[in-house]
């Protein structure tokens, strides 16, 4: 059959249209290592640095938990691209299916990797705060997605926000795979969505941005009272390994940690503040009272806004 020109030139942009859309995906995200930290709960830990071309937006830590039914995935991260690094990896520890996805919070760092999982498994429920739900159907996972896109440049283009589908509260437990996920949820924390993720057969607390290590995460929708009463609450677990939401993964020293960053710069500002002074001038003083968290990535980009949002915290408390 002879093709008209129209049909020749219908051809031609049909085919750069193909070549257009394959171009638009960013480059698939190296192999991370990951370590077992503890019996079939596998950890990858990302960067600790802000999102970025050279990180492609991989950030968080990742993790899956391994048994005979399948297999339970945690915040599998960034980008599709993250996604499909996640699987990767997870498919040199096992053959099994993957039977379930937990979403910690709704900033997308943690939660993009969805897409990924879901194009390999599309019935796979995926778990989340029904706060996280309704804020994503408001339109916060396209602004998580122009968020990554603008920082790494274009390297996490061609991914979508698949959100999660099943809405879990605090208090609820979740059987799957012959183990228990205890889903703690006890208020505003570092969002109001947050979910601490316990297995108690394996003593293990995925943190969530809750708890880092060796980062100062931004706390821009956070409550600072709700958060110490989180780390508070957190502290009463009986865990023996913490997956923070950045960093490494350690023991309830973690818990600990940012407990009292939390707790000393929230009651620094309350003093302050009765002293008279203006947020402005905390940071030296309130500074000086952290020295401990000082070499931790992110203290000194984040510690003026923290004290900023402390203050109007304490600032709406006293009247």
């Amino acid at each position: 059959m002879k093709l008209r020109p129209f049909g020749l030139l219908a051809l031609a942009l049909l085919a750069l249209a193909s070549l257009s859309i394959a171009a638009e995906r960013g480059p698939p995200v190296p192999d991370y290592p990951f370590q077992e930290v503890a019996a079939g709960v596998f950890v990858i830990q990302g960067p600790i640095a802000y999102p970025s071309p050279e990180n492609q937006g991989f950030m968080n830590n990742p993790g899956w938990v391994v048994t005979d039914a399948g297999v339970v995935v945690i915040d599998p991260g960034a980008s599709v691209q993250s996604g499909e690094m996640v699987l990767r990896a997870l498919r040199k520890t096992t053959d099994s299916p993957i039977i379930a996805v937990l979403n910690t919070h709704v900033h997308g760092d943690h939660w993009l990797g969805n897409q990924a999982i879901r194009a390999a498994y599309p019935d796979v429920p995926i778990y989340a705060h029904p706060n996280m739900i309704e804020a994503i159907e408001d339109g916060a996972g396209e602004q998580w997605l122009d968020l990554m896109l603008r920082a790494t440049e274009g390297a996490t283009a061609g991914t979508e926000a698949v959100g999660p589908t099943q809405a879990v509260g605090g208090d609820t437990e979740l059987q799957l795979g012959g183990l228990t996920y205890r889903i703690h949820h006890w208020g505003q924390a570092h969002t109001n969505n947050d979910l601490m993720i316990e297995i108690p057969e394996r003593a293990v607390l995925f943190a969530a941005d809750n708890a880092n290590n060796q980062r100062i995460v931004r706390l821009d929708d956070a409550s600072f009272a709700g958060l110490i009463d989180t780390l508070e609450r957190a502290k009463a677990l009986s865990v023996e390994v913490v997956v923070p939401g950045h960093g490494p993964t350690g023991g309830p020293e973690i818990i600990e940690e940012n407990l009292v960053y939390v707790a000393t710069l929230r009651q620094a500002v309350a003093e302050l503040f009765d002293e008279g002074m203006s947020d402005f001038e905390m940071k030296n003083p309130i500074a000086e009272r952290l020295t401990a968290y000082q070499d931790w990535a992110g203290f000194d980009e984040e510690l003026g806004k923290h004290i900023s949002l402390a203050y109007l915290e304490v600032e709406a408390d006293a009247f």
